[in-house]
């Protein structure tokens, strides 16, 4: 005779399948923040010729509501991801993410270019110290390496197609409602990951210690003047008094920081993590690919715009293969890495980003989307699915559990800096092609033939970063065949 108990069925599931249950919600939370982050910046670019009509503002000003929050969020990454170290990941994941969704509120009721102007600080703000933690967590919160390999090619899939759904999401917003849903979107998100995070997101250990002041104030300080310098430089020429001294004071302030480092017991960037010959170079190789990457964005929207004649909603879309297509090659990447080797794949990736951008250098004025566009965006998204994938793996690889704050934060480091120098470097050559073709300097402000002719030649260059970007990366990068884990290490190097 059984039990009574015997006929009695589980009213809960088993402990593997509730945690199980809260590690995906942990993730699915920590993309969700991941995609806002990077969202931002793309959705408001489509919305600023509204936001310039509905406040009144003079273009100077109206540059300044992108480079307030490229300033604040590239100059900040570094201390964020140490922060987080120090003072708690988890705490300082939910710190930035109220911040940024705080000011995002406040930008959309924003009815001065002041108020505006201080709530996309106040964004960079909150994404440096929330930005950094992502990554981190997620090394954290998987244990098993082939999950974690696999969280990592979806945290990196966010970051690659993010800018192109939010032109896409910014166009909608901005032909459906107006400007200021471009900042009300991030609320109910930010809201809605604000309440989940506490309940499935661990707390992972804090390192004992305190920030490295010396170090924060040198890399902050510098990490800003070099974006502020490529800033200006892509606005007013590389010959502009306050981008050459933006640029001296940012190699002076960054060598200065690699000095505070060495002398430091507690160093907001381990130099360790630097002299690691294959992490050093995926650094440098990321760099290079996200400059091309936004200059691609910057330069193909002025082209569907100003050639094509599409207005800011048909450009969004234009770019949404781009987002179906790396999702699906950073999807697929740690099978194929299975099969192949890791070193293959990333090689593979970097001549699919060359061979789109140079695709690209044959747009004309008599073609159309279809023929000059969204194949060789295809071939880009691709290459930069599984690109990406790999080198966020190589720079995480052997880190140790103390250090994955802060390489993490250098990690989105290089690639809104590496953004920065690529737009700026791009712009100059551009003005230059369009010049020697009779137009005038600027983008915007010339014929389409002119026009096209600079978007070609500068498509052409940011392919040159990319072949050197593949040179480093074959002489620097060491990798197993096998997928890196992204296990922490008991040494950096």
């Amino acid at each position: 005779m059984t039990s009574p108990d015997a006929t009695i069925a589980p009213t809960s599931a088993p402990p593997q399948v509730v945690d199980g249950r809260r590690i995906a919600i942990a993730l699915a939370a920590i993309l969700t923040c991941q995609l806002m982050l990077v969202l931002d910046s793309a959705v408001v670019t489509v919305a600023l010729p509204d936001i310039q009509t509905g406040l009144g503002l003079s273009t100077t000003t109206l540059s300044w509501v992108q480079n307030g929050y490229m300033l604040a969020f590239g100059g900040l990454l570094m201390l964020g991801g140490r922060a987080g170290d120090v003072f708690g990941r988890r705490r300082m994941f939910l710190i930035g993410l109220t911040v940024f969704t705080i000011s995002s509120l406040i930008g959309g009721f924003a009815n001065s270019a002041e108020l505006l102007l201080f709530a996309r600080v106040a964004q960079g703000v909150g994404a440096a110290a929330a930005a950094p933690s992502t990554l981190a967590l997620i090394v954290s919160t998987f244990s098993d390496a082939e999950r974690r390999t696999r969280a990592i090619a979806l945290y990196s899939t966010v970051t690659g197609a993010g800018a192109a759904l939010g032109l896409v999401l910014g166009g909608v917003l901005t032909d459906g409602a107006s400007w200021r849903w471009v900042f009300f979107v991030n609320v109910p998100f930010g809201i809605a990951v604000l309440a989940l995070a506490p309940l499935v997101i661990q707390e992972p250990a804090r390192l004992p210690g305190r920030l490295d002041v010396p170090g924060g104030l040198t890399a902050t300080l510098g990490a800003c003047s070099a974006v502020f310098g490529f800033i200006r430089a892509a606005s007013d020429g590389w010959s502009d008094p306050a981008a050459v001294i933006a640029l001296v004071a940012a190699v002076v302030l960054l060598a200065g920081f690699v000095g505070a480092e060495r002398r430091s017991r507690e160093p907001l960037v381990p130099l360790g993590l630097l002299a690691n010959r294959t992490r050093g170079s995926a650094y440098l190789v990321l760099l290079l690919v996200a400059a091309a990457m936004f200059g691609m964005f910057f330069f193909l929207t002025l082209y569907f715009q100003s050639a094509l004649g599409y207005s800011p909603l048909r450009t969004g879309f234009a770019f949404l293969p781009f987002a179906v297509v790396t999702f699906v090659g950073a999807t697929f990447v740690p099978r194929i890495v299975a099969k192949v080797g890791a070193p293959a794949v990333l090689s593979v990736g970097i001549l699919l980003v060359a061979g789109g951008l140079l695709w690209l250098t044959q747009v004309s004025t008599e073609a159309n989307y279809f023929t000059d566009a969204l194949g060789p965006m295809c071939v880009f998204g691709l290459g930069g699915g599984f690109a990406l994938v790999v080198l966020s793996l190589a720079i995480l690889g052997g880190v140790p559990e103390r250090d994955s704050g802060a390489a993490s934060g250098l990690l989105q480091a290089m690639q809104q800096i590496g953004g920065s120098l690529g737009t700026a470097v791009l712009i100059t050559f551009f003005n230059g092609a369009v010049e020697r073709r009779g137009g005038e300097a600027g983008p915007g402000s010339t014929g389409h033939a002119p026009l096209v002719h600079g978007v070609a030649v500068t498509m052409g260059v940011a392919a040159v970063f990319v072949l050197v970007a593949l040179v480093i990366a074959l002489a620097g990068i060491r990798l197993p065949k096998a997928a890196p884990s992204a296990e922490p290490a008991a040494d950096p190097a």
